[in-house]
């Protein structure tokens, strides 16, 4: 049966080729000459095929494979711990050079597989308007300024001695051996570590199991270890994830205000949580070390400094010379502070200085350092130390004031030297944290102050680090703070206190 008649005419001008008396041959031949890009397609294309079928199969699904990875639904979560191991390590990094004539042994820097945190760089979730802020209070800045020194650590370190260096090896060991597997210390049940012979003793407050590992990470950055690199880069990257893992995303807070002096706690994790962030170059922790000088921020008392409580009007120089040193860290690392705090924090310490003697108080002018209510003044008397002083001292050469055109600080100075580090554990002269302050103070004031203290130091400190058993490394927490830190604690602080060879520069020449 016929089918439709089509309803289109196609006419032709053309000549029809089979009514042609040519050849097909001769026909193609002109038309190639006619039309010489049809020619050099055909070529290209009869080439590309060849190469194709010269490919192996397994080279096409690894090329897939490129493509896949390189997707941007493959950027990194920065709420995930696991990825602060993949940041890329930067090329300058060294390997860590041995210590000479010790039994010490540094291993060399281990690797980092690549990690892209380029998602990271616009968060802005700071409490402070970025134009407003930064400004140059102080000196130093970033790992080749005021953190100079931590490159060498102890291996390049200038004084102290092959005695101080194997002490602050030693500490770290034990510190490292003591820390939970999760990241953290914990100040009263550490000695769960001690597997075989007699377990350690000095238990501290379990409240505080957030400040004294911050103390503990900040001993392991002092000495140059990283999230990229060193002997004790694990230690760093567990404490840095259990601490972000004790934050609230949204006050910033590190830890919980479980106890009357919590505020110590954050500050000192955050001064750790600064520096490991500006010492690693690690931008992925730069939303939480901002979130917590952020909630320092809210908690400081409008137009004044620090307390226990947020914005409830006290004050008080212990509290305000750690959130002052966390300031400043996070200035230096150009994180967002407001400026305002450091003027805030030199007019706090000229109210509570006494011009005459030099003497800072806690919250009375020329007062004495605080203690607790009871028989805690009896068995530490006050008039042993002078920690308020070293405190009013160290955080005035971070504010960029110089002794050299400021008497009261070299009355201030005095003061300390009048008041050296003595290990008596019958007069309750043991003052962990007085110690701290003032060796970092002296250190900064040099000269023949400095010198002094130095000889002080290494017989109240190096000369009784525990050397037995399980103890090995540690100090006991016979000091002033003992009973609140534990064992951690004083260990910790004094590892650091050690360090002030090396862990900031001198700011003064």
């Amino acid at each position: 049966m016929a089918g439709p008649q089509s309803r289109f005419h196609v006419e032709s001008h053309l000549e029809h080729g089979w009514g042609h008396s040519e050849s097909f041959d001769a026909l193609m031949a002109d038309q190639l000459r006619r039309a010489p890009w049809l020619l050099l397609s055909l070529a290209l294309h009869g080439l590309l095929f060849l190469v194709l079928l010269s490919i192996p199969p397994t080279r096409v699904t690894e090329a897939a494979a490129i493509l896949t990875l390189t997707t941007p639904e493959e950027v990194p979560d920065l709420e995930k711990i696991e990825e602060i191991e993949e940041e890329p390590v930067p090329e300058e990094t060294q390997t860590e050079p041995q210590l000479q004539d010790t039994e010490v042994t540094e291993p060399t820097e281990t690797e980092v597989s690549e990690f892209d945190a380029s998602t990271d760089t616009d968060i802005k979730e700071s409490a402070f308007e970025g134009s407003a802020w930064n400004s140059a209070i102080g000196l130093g800045g970033g790992a080749g300024g005021k953190y100079g020194g931590r490159g060498g650590g102890r291996r390049a370190m200038v004084g102290g001695g092959k005695q101080t260096a194997v002490a602050i090896e030693l500490g770290l060991t034990w510190l490292a051996t003591h820390q939970d597997e999760d990241g953290h210390w914990d100040a009263d049940d550490f000695m769960k570590h001690d597997a075989a012979g007699a377990p350690c003793d000095g238990p501290g407050n379990p409240v505080h199991d957030v400040g004294v590992t911050g103390l503990a990470l900040l001993a392991f950055l002092g000495d140059g270890s990283t999230l990229r690199s060193g002997p004790f880069r694990e230690q760093v990257k567990r404490a840095v994830g259990w601490l972000r893992e004790q934050q609230d995303p949204d006050t910033g807070l590190i830890g919980s205000p479980n106890s009357n002096e919590f505020v110590y706690d954050h500050a000192i994790a955050t001064l750790a949580m600064v520096e490991a962030y500006g010492l690693s170059d690690y931008r992925v922790l730069r939303r939480n070390a901002q979130l917590g000088i952020n909630y320092l921020e809210w908690h400081r008392n409008p137009y004044g400094v620090w307390r226990y409580q947020p914005r409830d009007g006290g004050q008080d120089t212990s509290v305000t010379g750690w959130c002052a040193m966390a300031y400043k860290s996070a200035a230096d690392f150009h994180l967002d502070v407001n400026a305002a705090a450091f003027t805030l924090v030199e007019t706090w310490l000229d109210s509570m200085t006494d011009p005459v003697t030099g003497r800072t108080g806690y919250t009375d002018r020329g007062g004495w350092s605080s203690r607790r209510a009871g028989e805690h003044a009896t068995i530490f008397p006050r008039e042993k130390g002078e920690c308020m002083t070293a405190v009013s001292l160290l955080t005035r050469f971070f504010l960029g004031k110089d002794p050299k055109s400021d008497p009261l600080m070299q009355r201030q100075a005095a003061l300390i030297l009048a008041k050296p580090p003595v290990w008596n554990t019958e007069d309750g002269s043991i003052d962990h944290y007085y110690w701290y302050y003032a060796t970092y103070a002296l250190y900064q004031y040099g000269h023949d102050a400095w010198r002094s203290w130095e000889r002080s130091l290494n017989t109240a400190v190096v000369q009784t680090q525990r050397q037995d058993g399980n103890f090995k490394g540690s100090w006991d927490p016979a000091g002033v703070w003992g009973q609140d830190g534990g064992r951690v604690y004083s260990t910790a602080l004094l590892v650091l206190t050690l360090e002030a060879y090396y862990r900031y520069t001198r700011l003064v020449r």
